[in-house]
């Protein structure tokens, strides 16, 4: 079996207040992981974040939810990928995504950073290098600009989590064809996902 995929982050903001928002829809994907798989994610110094290993579909997977805020996200990922000799193209970072409707996702590999400033950094301190997958959350645009930092940092509502769940657990569905690098079949089926 080849292996593509050898490291899984969530990107969100650390702390209770950030926990349900919608800025950590990455966060709360790893979580989910996490608990399917009853992995428990411990803080890790070295690595800025909270860390667990899983045995997915006959691979081991790193998982990592950063501990920096999203705008310094890229610290957490150079330091692990470093120290296990992880190339960016080997990483899947799943996140939110503004420009995605809420109930859908994209999967994406290579590509700019589109305003996601976790994304933004973790590119920067990879050298440039886009190379890495990512699982776009969508959380839906609030329709202005101004309106944007209030929504994305805004608390997930009762009627969007189902929603948000539904994507997460069909991206989790999706996981052994993106560790195997078949993202052909994963994106058919993820892009044409609406919950």
């Amino acid at each position: 079996m080849t292996q593509a995929i050898k490291l899984i982050v969530g990107l969100g903001n650390p702390g209770p207040e950030y926990e349900s928002t919608r800025h950590n829809a990455g966060a709360i994907f790893l979580g989910e992981i996490a608990r399917q798989n009853a992995v428990a994610m411990k803080p890790e110094k070295k690595f800025h974040g909270l860390y667990g290993k899983v045995h997915l579909h006959g691979a081991d997977i790193h998982l990592l939810l950063p501990s920096t805020y999203m705008n310094r996200s890229g610290q957490a990922v150079q330091a692990i990928a470093q120290f296990y000799k992880i190339a960016p193209e080997e990483i899947l970072v799943a996140h939110d995504e503004l420009d995605i409707p809420l109930g859908t996702m994209k999967l994406k590999k290579g590509g700019g950073h589109g305003g996601q400033n976790g994304l933004r950094d973790i590119i920067s301190k990879f050298g440039g290098n886009k190379e890495f997958t990512r699982l776009r959350l969508g959380i839906g645009h609030p329709g202005h600009a101004s309106k944007v930092t209030g929504h994305v940092l805004g608390k997930i509502s009762k009627t969007e989590a189902p929603l948000i769940e539904a994507v997460i657990d069909e991206a989790i569905r999706y996981l052994p064809e993106i560790i195997i690098g078949d993202t052909a079949k994963a994106m058919n089926a993820l892009h044409s996902f609406k919950a």
